[in-house]
């Protein structure tokens, strides 16, 4: 499968922290990938470069034993060292063009949005070989991982999923994230969202294949 097959058929996005205090990330990411996590983002702020390259080795070679991609987010230095095949930005982060004279043209860039608005520039740059390859819609619920950013609901990803259509192709990928877990995917999936991001429902997870074994399942289970 191609880069832009993977991302295109990904469903389950998992972002974590580096896992010091359990110091097992390697084993964390191998059971989430294990599990049926698609990608997996490296997102812990309180990493140097340097370390987080080194996290970065450790997640590439997991990812490429499951035949899985992974993502590096906000530093485009960090992602073209580390050869990563997916980096996200924010919306206050490297605008994507100057992302994209940073890494190559392979490397699969996508934004957070968090407003309509947002949502059709993100279509909008979704044009053309160096444009946008997906967009992250939320946070629908409020959740601790993002303090201070307000709830945008279910009515967005709703929004979303008729903006998304207008792409060029009519496919772009776009995930719902932000305080989904086991209790409201199946919201979110009604809402129109066939792909979500989600955090704590996997890293709080005692057992975290059988999480994402069931975040998978609901999945499939309304999208029938």
């Amino acid at each position: 499968m191609t880069q832009p097959d993977a991302l295109a058929s990904a469903r389950l996005y998992l972002c974590t922290d580096a896992r010091k205090r359990q110091g097992d990330f390697e084993d964390f990411v191998d059971a989430a990938f294990e599990g049926g996590v698609d990608i997996i983002q490296l997102r812990d702020k309180a990493l140097e470069a340097a370390e987080e390259l080194e996290m970065l080795a450790v997640l590439r070679s997991v990812a490429q034993r499951h035949g899985r991609l992974w993502a590096v987010n906000d530093r485009a230095d960090v992602a073209s060292i580390s050869g990563a095949p997916v980096f996200h930005i924010g919306q206050k982060d490297l605008p994507l063009t100057a992302a994209r004279t940073l890494l190559p043209n392979v490397t699969g860039i996508g934004l957070s949005t968090h407003t309509p608005e947002q949502i059709d520039a993100a279509v909008a740059t979704s044009q053309g070989p160096l444009g946008l390859d997906y967009f992250c819609v939320g946070p629908v619920w409020a959740t601790p991982t993002k303090p201070g950013r307000a709830a945008v609901g279910l009515d967005l990803v709703t929004y979303a999923a008729e903006a998304g259509k207008r792409a060029a192709d009519g496919t772009l990928p776009w995930f719902a994230i932000g305080g989904i877990d086991h209790s409201n995917v199946e919201q979110v999936v009604a809402a129109g969202a066939s792909r979500i991001v989600v955090v704590r429902a996997i890293t709080e997870a005692s057992d975290p294949t059988a999480a994402a074994k069931s975040l998978v399942q609901a999945l499939e289970t309304v999208q029938r």
